[in-house]
């Protein structure tokens, strides 16, 4: 494995763990309320999940790299357009009141772990994150990468995290972050749709035909 796919699938499990959605949200709303042991309990259970979704998408990722260069190509395109998609809906992002950091969780970790497995959006987000960082070194993916390459975003996740529980303790950390959650949200969309441009970039000259040079 090269300097440059170890760091990408680094800094995949990174930015799948520190972007701000609901788990971040959660464990803002557990810490405030019964402090940061709670919430890096809260944090770890939900690690459980992370490890699941990444595994997963890690193993369509290579998969679909193993079966051809195409299938990854399309892979690529239907990520990037996803994330695409993503990121224009976080920067016309308006504040809602629906989703809420939540308060007292009676066993944290437990919650975590619940929360971690059951989010509807782990799956696609990891996946397309993923594709986003590694297609420009696709070449490089085979099976036998593959528990390198699931232990490099879970340590990445770990990273992640680890900031996040740092903080999450601070006094008057909820409130700023509240206050200034749509500009996060929408700095986030921004990235969001970089790291689309890049995977749109690296897909679809593999699917366009190849005329033979005169």
């Amino acid at each position: 494995m090269t300097l440059s796919l170890l760091l990408a699938v680094l800094a995949s499990g990174f930015i799948y763990g520190i972007t701000p959605g609901p788990g971040v949200l959660a464990v803002f709303g557990i810490g405030a309320a019964q402090g940061r042991r709670a919430g890096a309990a809260f944090l770890s259970g939900h690690l459980l999940g992370d490890v699941v979704w990444c595994s997963t998408a890690l193993v369509a990722i290579v998969g679909a790299r193993v079966i051809g260069s195409t299938a990854f190509d399309v892979l690529g395109v239907l990520s990037g357009l996803y994330l695409f998609w993503l990121g224009m809906r976080a920067i016309g992002a308006k504040r809602s009141n629906g989703d809420q950091p939540q308060g007292v969780a009676r066993q944290p970790f437990w919650h975590g772990v619940t929360f971690g497995l059951t989010n509807p959006k782990a799956y696609p987000v990891a996946v397309a994150t993923f594709t986003a960082l590694i297609s420009s070194r696709a070449e490089l993916l085979d099976w036998s990468m593959l528990p390198a390459m699931i232990l490099l975003s879970f340590i990445g996740g770990i990273a992640a995290y680890a900031i996040v529980v740092a903080i999450v303790g601070a006094r008057h950390v909820r409130a700023l972050y509240v206050r200034h959650e749509l500009a996060i949200t929408r700095v986030c969309g921004v990235m969001f749709i970089g790291f689309a441009i890049n995977a749109l970039v690296h897909a679809v000259p593999g699917l366009l035909p190849k005329f033979p040079a005169r």
